[in-house]
C-alpha cells in the first residue's frame, strides 16, 4: 500500500530541503506515541520513556531509509487522513525496521551503518523501545484512560485491583503503559501506596518482586521531564508553567521518596537525589531574584515617577513561585535560600505597604501611587493571604470615603 507515489528521481533534488523541513515540523509518527514521549536530551533514561529527540530520529530514519517507497513526507500532515494512512502502513514499517535491526545484530558493519543513520549510539540503544511503543500504540491510549480513571477511584483497594490489570509480567510493555498512565494521574502517591499494598511492603526489593519497578521508573521519568520547564527566565518567561512544573515535580518525587524505602546507593535513590539537585539548581536563582524584583517594582522612581508594569509582573511572578516552592519544599534542596527570601520579602512588603498607604493618604489623586498600592496589595495577597490583603483594602477604602 502506498501513501503517495514518490516523485521521479529528477524531482527529488529540488524537494529535498522542503522534505527535510517537513520531517522536522511533523510530530514523530504523527503523535501516535506522544503518551510516552519526554523532553530530551536527559541525564537519565528510563525503560518506558522515549526522548522526543530519539523518536524524531527514528521517524526520520523510517521515512527516509526504511520505507521511502511507502511514505512521502511532503504529502502528509497532522490530519486524520494522514494519520489513518500512516497507521495502516505501520505493520509493514515495523516489519522492515525489525528486519534492519536483526541484520545489524549479525554484522558489525551493518551496526555501524545503522547507528550512523539513526544519529548515534544513544538513539540506536533506544530503537527497540520506540518500536515496542509503536507496537503497543493501541494500548497507550487505554493506559492513559486508566490514569484518568484512577483519579476518580476513592477506594484504595479498588485502585490496587485495577493496577494489577497491568501486564506486570511483561516488564517492557508494562513500562510503556505505566509511563502513559502516570502522565494522567493527578496524585501519583495513590498509585505507589496501591503498589505497596499489593507488594506487602514499601521496600525496593518488595516492589521489584511484585513487578512494580516500571511504576517507580515512570514516576521518576515524569519528574525528570518537569526540569526543562524550570529554565524559563525573564519577563516573558512562562511562570505559570514553571509553577505547575514545580508542583508536579513535588507530587511525583514525594510519591517515591516519601513512601518507598529507598536503599542507600541504589539506582532509584541516586536518580532521585540527582533530580532534586537539578530542579533545585534551576529554582534557587529565581528565588534570590524575588526580593530585588519586588523592591524595584514598588519603589518610587526619581524624577518622572511611573509604574513599571513589566517589573510588577516579574515581582508577582516571583512571589507566585515563592508560594509554590513553600508548598513543594520537601522535594527541593532550597530550604536555606527559601527561609531567607520568605522572611526578607515579608518584612520588605510590610514596609512598602505602610509607606504606600501613607503616600496614598497624603496624595489621594496621585494615579501612580494608587496603581503601585494596588500592585502591592496583590503581592500581599500572594505572600500573606487573602484576609490580610482584604483588611488593607478596607483600610484604604475607608480613608478614601472619609476624604469624600
Amino acid at each position: 500500500m502506498f501513501l503517495v507515489q514518490m516523485p521521479p528521481s529528477s524531482a527529488k533534488s529540488g524537494t529535498g530541503a522542503a522534505s527535510a523541513a517537513q520531517r522536522k515540523a511533523l510530530r514523530p509518527f504523527l503523535g501516535m506515541i506522544d503518551a510516552v514521549l519526554v523532553h530530551g536530551p536527559a541525564d537519565f533514561s528510563f525503560s518506558g520513556a522515549v526522548a522526543s529527540d530519539d523518536a524524531a530520529a527514528v521517524w526520520t530514519w523510517m521515512v527516509r531509509d526504511v520505507a521511502p517507497d511507502l511514505i512521502d513526507v511532503a504529502a502528509i500532515d497532522d490530519s486524520a487522513i494522514s494519520h489513518a494512512a500512516v497507521e495502516s502502513l505501520l505493520p509493514e514499517l515495523l516489519a522492515r525496521a525489525r528486519k534492519a535491526l536483526l541484520a545489524a545484530e549479525s554484522s558489525v558493519e551493518l551496526t555501524r551503518r545503522l547507528k550512523t543513520a539513526l544519529g548515534g549510539d544513544e538513539v540506536f540503544a533506544r530503537l527497540p523501545t520506540v518500536l515496542n511503543a509503536l507496537r503497543c500504540r493501541g494500548l497507550l491510549e487505554k493506559a492513559q484512560g486508566f490514569g484518568r480513571a484512577a483519579n476518580g477511584m476513592a477506594d484504595e483497594a479498588a485502585l490496587a485491583l485495577a493496577l494489577q490489570s497491568m501486564p506486570l509480567s511483561d516488564q517492557p510493555v508494562a513500562a510503556l503503559l505505566l509511563q502513559a498512565a502516570v502522565g494522567q494521574v493527578a496524585n501519583p502517591t495513590r498509585l505507589v501506596t496501591a503498589a505497596i499494598r499489593i507488594a506487602g511492603a514499601a521496600t525496593e526489593p518488595a516492589l521489584v518482586r511484585a513487578g512494580f519497578a516500571p511504576l517507580v521508573e515512570a514516576i521518576l521519568a515524569h519528574a525528570q521531564d518537569q526540569i526543562p520547564a524550570l529554565a524559563q527566565m525573564g519577563t516573558f518567561g512562562d511562570m505559570d508553567l514553571v509553577c505547575r512544573s514545580v508542583d508536579r515535580f513535588h507530587r511525583l518525587m514525594r510519591a517515591v521518596t516519601g513512601y518507598v524505602e529507598l536503599n542507600r546507593g541504589s539506582r532509584w535513590s541516586t536518580v532521585g537525589a540527582a533530580l532534586i539537585k537539578a530542579a533545585s539548581n534551576r529554582v534557587e536563582p529565581k528565588l534570590k531574584d524575588v526580593g530585588p524584583d519586588m523592591n524595584q517594582a514598588l519603589r518610587r522612581r526619581e524624577g518622572y515617577d511611573r509604574l513599571d508594569s513589566d517589573q510588577v509582573l516579574m515581582a508577582l511572578n516571583g512571589l507566585y513561585l515563592l508560594a509554590t516552592v513553600r508548598e513543594s519544599r520537601d522535594s527541593l534542596a532550597v530550604n536555606a535560600t527559601f527561609d531567607q527570601v520568605w522572611a526578607q520579602t515579608g518584612q520588605a512588603l510590610e514596609i512598602h505597604l505602610e509607606r504606600l498607604l501613607q503616600q496614598g493618604r497624603a496624595s489621594p489623586d496621585d494615579a501612580v501611587i494608587a496603581a503601585r498600592l494596588d500592585a502591592a496589595l496583590k503581592m500581599a495577597e500572594i505572600r500573606f493571604g487573602q484576609d490580610y490583603a482584604d483588611t488593607l483594602r478596607r483600610s484604604r477604602d475607608a480613608a478614601v470615603e472619609r476624604r469624600a
